[in-house]
């Protein structure tokens, strides 16, 4: 008879194991938006310029706090974390935006990105529920419900500017 391990925190040690692996994906994935957030935030420029700086810092200092947040998570299962720039690299879902000083172009950086995240956290909150991992699933969840609000709220920015374009 097979005897299931479990892990420090009561998981199935080798499905928490599959769930560590997919949030270090995550983890890489958000490295990178962090990181292009940044570079918005210095670069940009235009008519939006005080508007939008505040915001890039606002998803900068958001995207930290998850970045430390999934680590922690993946520690806590029992695993380590990804911790350098060439393995976020390699794992994540979302590019590098290099040089973007235009507003409306690091928005739509900015959705995009979100939308990456957002199908990677679907992906983990569906694995962590079938494990009744409810420490996983209540962090996929305040992310996903926190960051569908900002694609509707950076998309509808998207959309007036167009909006003021064709007039």
């Amino acid at each position: 008879m097979d005897t299931l391990k479990i892990n420090q925190v009561g998981l199935d040690a080798e499905k928490s194991a599959e769930i560590a692996q997919q949030l270090d994906g995550l983890l890489s994935t958000f490295q990178v938006f962090y990181q292009n957030a940044r570079g918005f935030h210095w670069n940009i420029k235009g008519e939006k310029f005080f508007e939008l700086h505040l915001k890039f810092e606002e998803l900068y200092t958001d995207a930290l706090l998850k970045i430390d947040e999934i680590a922690e998570r993946i520690l806590t299962l029992g695993y380590t974390p990804s911790h350098t720039f060439s393995e976020y690299l390699d794992k994540s879902a979302i590019n590098v935006s290099k040089n973007v000083a235009d507003g409306n172009e690091a928005v739509q950086h900015v959705v995009e990105g979100f939308q990456k995240l957002l199908k990677k956290e679907r992906a983990i909150l569906a694995f962590s529920d079938e494990l009744n991992d409810e420490g996983t699933n209540a962090l996929m969840g305040d992310y996903i419900r926190a960051q569908e609000k900002l694609v509707w709220m950076y998309s509808a920015f998207l959309n007036l500017k167009r909006t003021q374009r064709n007039n």
